[in-house]
């Protein structure tokens, strides 16, 4: 069967994932008034949202085994469409918590099982950063579409449209998807997919990775405007100008790096290496050059860098453990990045609130340092086991 289908929905799914997301930011004032509840209680829903993402993750190596990538694809959009119809008929506000679980496990899924889908395709490296780049794409459409939508109707109707979005997309994965994986895994018990994964050090070093860099990336996502108006002086519209800078560097770097190294004929481990360095050296400067123009060229240069980072994790997955587990291996990564995402960036926040908005940048930095600690190991692993599809072969670093 060809491959060009599935990728094709892969990519639209993940620019519906994009959108999803990008509209929860719209949506969160909308919801408090019609709740009539706080910040704080609203709140509720992320930490419901990353329970249920964490938990696809940990268990969507063993669907994949027991029942195929389609089945298992098609199970998340359902979910997802149900989730959105409950939505939509603005259930009561405990209902509208609980039901975040829903929506974080069908999203889970289908980032996991569309990952681990590339992750075994030729060309996975660059496939897997168009991939995430689409989920930019839609991050960047998500809030303007919210914000249009309530103005002429209310928040559950978001939802709505989100539900019939996601029915041709579901119908697509029936028809187009295998109902295997690239790599077919051998028959035995899938229930302790989960653990034997959690048990390679370099599935653990991926989780970690992501862990730190979805850490990172949202840290600096919710907290530079603060940043750029109180210690850079610059006015709310040009540091809004400067954060959506940063979100599109971001975008562009998943779909502009990775052809560019490998026309330099750099690998996966290469492209790492590459993006990890940039980071590292933007955020350095970004943090010791004092103008405006620095700190918002500096932020469209992290996002360039730190775009491809999580992508090509999921690109070098497949070194970093045996085949079968793979996809378990890849839903723990994904699980990692969720819990990162929680933590970096509330301490972020915290030190801020305690210290200083200045903070923000040695923050970025050290966190940018622990990437490349993390990543050193995690990499000659990596190199140490067999060339996986779509990566050339490559000695370790030195």
């Amino acid at each position: 069967m060809s491959s060009r289908a599935p990728v094709a929905l892969a990519y639209a799914a993940f620019v519906l994932v994009g959108v999803n997301a990008g509209v929860k930011g719209v949506l969160l004032a909308a919801q408090m008034d019609d709740y009539a509840v706080s910040r704080t209680t609203l709140g509720l829903t992320f930490f419901a949202g990353s329970a249920g993402f964490v938990l696809a993750g940990l268990t969507v190596g063993a669907l994949i085994d027991r029942f195929g990538t389609r089945i298992v694809l098609v199970a998340g959009g359902c979910a997802y469409v149900l989730a959105s119809l409950y939505a939509a008929t603005r259930p009561a506000f405990m209902a509208f918590v609980a039901l975040q679980v829903a929506f974080g496990c069908a999203v889970g899924v289908l980032e996991s099982v569309l990952n681990v889908h590339l992750s075994g395709l030729p060309g996975a490296t660059t496939r897997l950063n168009r991939l995430h780049g689409f989920f930019g794409v839609g991050a960047l459409l998500g809030p303007p579409l919210a914000a249009w939508t309530v103005s002429v109707a209310s928040w559950p109707t978001v939802m709505l449209l989100l539900a019939v979005a996601t029915v041709p997309l579901t119908a697509g994965f029936l028809i187009a998807f295998p109902r295997t994986g690239p790599v077919p895994a051998p028959a035995g018990r899938p229930e302790g997919l989960a653990r034997s994964a959690v048990r390679q050090p370099g599935v653990l070093l991926g989780a970690a990775l992501l862990a730190v860099y979805v850490g990172l990336e949202l840290g600096v996502g919710n907290w530079a405007f603060g940043y750029l108006v109180d210690e850079r002086g610059q006015t709310e519209v040009l540091a809004g100008y400067a954060v959506s800078g940063y979100w599109l560097g971001l975008t562009a770097g998943r779909f502009l790096l990775s052809p560019i190294v490998t026309r330099l004929g750099l690998t996966a481990i290469g492209l790492m290496h590459t993006c990890l360095l940039g980071v590292t050296v933007v955020a350095a400067l970004t943090w010791l050059l004092p103008h405006e123009a620095a700190a918002t060229a500096g932020l469209v240069l992290l996002g360039f860098f730190l775009g491809p980072v999580f992508p090509t994790a999921m690109a070098v997955a497949p070194r970093l453990t045996t085949a079968r587990l793979v996809p378990a291996a890849i839903g723990i990564m994904n699980a990692g990045s969720v819990v990162g995402g929680a933590a970096f960036p509330w301490l972020a926040g915290a030190i801020a609130e305690g210290v200083g908005v200045w903070t923000l940048l040695p923050f970025t930095l050290a966190l940018a340092l622990i990437q490349y600690a993390i990543w050193w190991p995690m990499a000659r692993g990596a190199g140490a086991r067999r060339t996986g599809p779509g990566l050339s072969p490559s000695p370790p670093p030195r």
